[in-house]
């Protein structure tokens, strides 16, 4: 059993090293921007703007790619299959 418990810790110990963030993205943005999201994450109470930032623009790629993942049939054919 203490060999099960080992292998599972080594398992962690994996996961959060692949998932370990070592690459810097940086970007810019004006006043008005700026003050944009400032005032977001005040009214919405999020305390941690790169998480927010992060999260938001992972939210966006990933929806692109859900979007652009090929299927057997094309966009409007498959619009005309929702009612």
């Amino acid at each position: 059993m203490a060999k099960k418990k080992k292998k599972n810790k080594n398992i962690i110990i994996n996961r959060e090293a692949a998932l370990k963030r070592k690459h810097k993205a940086a970007f810019l943005l004006n006043d008005k921007e700026n003050d944009a999201v400032t005032a977001y994450c005040e009214k919405y109470k999020i305390g941690n703007k790169s998480k927010f930032m992060r999260e938001a623009v992972m939210r966006v790629v990933m929806e692109q790619f859900l979007e652009d993942y090929p299927t057997l049939f094309e966009k409007q054919d498959l619009d005309r299959l929702i009612v």
